[in-house]
């Protein structure tokens, strides 16, 4: 059974649509997820759903009747408001007419990244929440252990970022950490450092990649931080045939990390 909330000044209603902004994410440890299709893969990768807000329309539909009942078993507490109402609280115009809300823990270097870790992706700066979406989805499926999300990057837990990541939010590990603090810890575990660096001779499938690597995707205006490109043990660059400049950083990054994947096995 759901709360009606009709009042748009109401504390739940207040409280979720401040966390639209990522200030108030990071400071609640708290992010919003807008869809069916990832409310439902929240469910089963057993994320901390706190609750869920729905719109009037929602409920009428048959084939929502289900999912609804599986929230009552977990007992997750569910919100109804109008639709007028709703669409405050959303950060898409087409709304599908169901949030929730998920809790988050902030990730340390240290404690998650484990000896049997052997293929991390540091991002220095990626600033499109399209292309971190894309990145971390495309991370998810090519096996990587873990993500290093350096300073300067887009919040992860910008609701284009999430939509972007198809579900993959929930799978993959994200750690926000230092660049000082990341050479550190994966320079004393051993990791070789890669970096998609353009001034290079070495074309990525011309290299031998180490047993663990650490592989660095850069800013998508500006490329790799002159310290991390010093820090590296290997750059390497995807050849280009044609008359673009450069590739998009996600597609580079996953070029890059399909090719890599190659030595895990």
């Amino acid at each position: 059974m759901s709360i009606m909330i009709t009042a748009k000044d109401n504390e739940k209603i207040k409280y979720t649509k401040s966390l639209l902004k990522t200030k108030n994410r990071n400071k609640e440890c708290k992010f919003i997820i807008e869809g069916y299709r990832i409310l439902t893969l929240a469910i089963e990768c057993s994320a901390d759903l706190e609750y869920v807000f729905i719109n009037e329309d929602f409920e009428n539909k048959e084939e929502h009747i289900e999912f609804l009942n599986t929230l009552k078993e977990k007992n997750i507490k569910t919100y109804k408001t109008t639709n007028k109402i709703f669409n405050d609280l959303v950060d898409t115009e087409s709304t599908q007419g169901i949030l929730g809300v998920v809790k988050f823990t902030q990730k340390n270097i240290e404690e998650n990244l484990s000896d049997k870790n052997r293929f991390v992706l540091i991002l220095d700066r990626i600033q499109d929440p399209g292309n971190m979406g894309t990145i971390i989805r495309t991370a998810d499926a090519a096996g990587i252990d873990a993500i290093i999300a350096l300073k300067g990057c887009v919040d992860i837990y910008n609701p284009k970022v999430i939509r972007s990541t198809m579900g993959s939010i929930f799978d993959m590990k994200v750690i926000h950490t230092t660049q000082e603090e990341a050479l550190r810890i994966l320079k004393l575990k051993n990791f070789e450092i890669v970096s998609s660096y353009l001034d290079t001779n070495n074309f990525y499938n011309d290299v031998e990649y180490n047993y663990k690597t650490a592989l660095v995707i850069g800013n998508e205006a500006n490329g790799i931080n002159d310290e991390l490109v010093s820090q590296s043990d290997v750059l390497v660059k995807i050849p280009i045939y044609g008359k673009a400049e450069s590739l998009n950083a996600a597609i580079s990054s996953a070029i890059l990390m399909y090719e890599i994947k190659k030595y895990q096995a």
